[in-house]
């Protein structure tokens, strides 16, 4: 019997591969549980709602935390995924010596039409499994923010968040680890196509 299976790749592998120029420089790729992961396209909706965040975010944070937009962070050997968004702790190095770890992030952020599913099964676990704290998911399917916290794994193995709120787009939520900061979601979510 002949049993076919797909190659996984590690970090390392998927590291090396891109330092021999396997990948283009505009490949939007992103390594999951060893897979290399072709990121859907991003339609206007996804681009204006990730333009208000890099418009909101930095005048809230300020130099409280460090912004990454669209850059990997490194959950485990074979998985790397480049968020839309996260606030990660500031470090001395500013990440030079490295992409930020688990332990370095607050919060992370992803914006979701066509990928609503993965970002909330797929990613939502491997966030959940890593420890991230808090996990927002910008619905624009049903245009509203998903915010998940306390990351927990269940009895069968499985891993999740005990926590998710709904935040309206005409609602402000606070952003985690800064309790005096306040998002408000109808500067971020696009208005409602007809």
């Amino acid at each position: 019997m002949n049993i076919t299976q797909a190659k996984r790749f590690t970090l390392e592998e998927y590291h090396k591969l891109t330092e021999i120029g396997f990948f283009h420089e505009d490949d939007r790729i992103e390594l999951i549980r060893g897979e290399i992961i072709q990121m859907a396209a991003k339609g206007t909706a996804h681009e204006t709602c990730l333009r208000n965040l890099l418009r909101e975010l930095p005048r809230l944070v300020g130099d409280r935390g460090t912004l990454q937009c669209q850059a990997p962070i490194i959950l485990s050997n074979n998985s790397e995924p480049e968020p839309d968004f996260a606030i990660l702790q500031n470090r001395d190095d500013n990440y030079l010596s490295a992409h930020p770890a688990p332990n370095d992030v607050l919060l992370v952020m992803e914006i979701s039409d066509s990928t609503l599913n993965y970002d909330r099964e797929v990613k939502l676990s491997l966030y959940a499994e890593a420890g991230i704290s808090d996990y927002w998911i910008f619905n624009l399917f049903d245009n509203q923010l998903e915010a998940h916290s306390e990351p927990f794994q269940n009895s069968q193995g499985n891993f999740g968040y005990q926590n998710r709120r709904i935040v309206l787009p005409n609602q402000v939520i606070v952003l985690p680890s800064f309790p005096d900061l306040y998002l408000d979601l109808s500067r971020v979510f696009p208005p409602k196509q007809k």
